[in-house]
């Protein structure tokens, strides 16, 4: 490397404490510094990707996406004859799942309302529901598509940059420019891969909770919608049947 040249460090790892703040700030700079844009670009995506999986582990928080007890206990007691009861274990809780089989116990509750409206309601109640809990895992797919992708962009940019130093050095090629230029080129992609790697296997575990609660759903339905009314007067109602897939039907 060149008498004149910027000499840029690779930042050390996050002092602990206050003390280190400006320590810490100062190899951010050098970070941003050494990477450009695309390193810039990486850290707000970073940021955003951290916000979504703050709003998403609140949203599944609060909704107690986690119990699996109360929509089976309302279910079983749907099925033993005791509706009322039923509807009201199921109405108590923030559970999506419990909450669209409250509906359905509602549903079949009143004698007025056709097979069909009961169904279609239903059938509405589970995919808004589905819906909410799926809300911005798309953006955090993007993030952790273009992630690997903008890093990779902003490498061949410092390579680019990097054989551009060296044709306008002629002769007097230092080994050193072009180490220096490899490894400020190569940044950019480690930067891209630490934002993506942690937001593929965050959008995994989303996904897969998002899948067992409609999975949830749909086979609570079933037993609410397949359960023989004739052997229980006291609903006064007449048996619903669907098959097992169509209270989740393709949307």
């Amino acid at each position: 490397m060149q008498p004149d040249d910027p000499v840029v460090s690779i930042p050390s790892p996050l002092p602990v404490g206050i003390d280190g703040l400006p320590e810490l700030v100062a190899d951010l700079h050098g970070l941003l510094k050494a990477g450009g844009p695309v390193v810039a670009i990486l850290g707000t995506l970073s940021v955003a990707a951290l916000t979504i999986v703050l709003l998403k582990l609140w949203q599944l928080r609060s909704a107690r996406v986690g119990d699996r007890v109360t929509a089976r206990r309302a279910v079983a007691l749907f099925r033993a004859g005791r509706g009322p009861e039923a509807l009201a274990v199921a109405g108590r809780s923030r559970n999506p799942v419990a909450q669209v089989l409250a509906g359905a116990i509602r549903g079949c509750l009143r004698p007025e309302l056709p097979e069909a409206v009961v169904r279609e309601e239903v059938t509405r109640l589970a995919a808004e529901a589905i819906e909410r809990l799926r809300a911005y895992l798309r953006p955090l797919e993007v993030i952790a598509g273009i992630a690997p992708l903008l890093g990779l962009f902003g490498t061949v940019l410092g390579m680019i940059g990097a054989f551009q130093q060296l044709q306008q050095a002629g002769s007097r090629v230092d080994p050193g420019l072009l180490a220096g230029g490899i490894w400020e080129a190569l940044l950019t992609t480690a930067v891209g891969l630490a934002v993506a790697i942690p937001t593929v296997a965050l959008l995994a575990w989303l996904e897969r909770v998002v899948d067992r609660t409609e999975c949830e759903m749909e086979s609570v339905l079933t037993q609410v919608f397949t359960v023989d009314l004739i052997d229980t007067p006291e609903l006064h109602h007449e048996p619903v049947r669907l098959r097992p897939a169509a209270v989740l039907a393709d949307r």
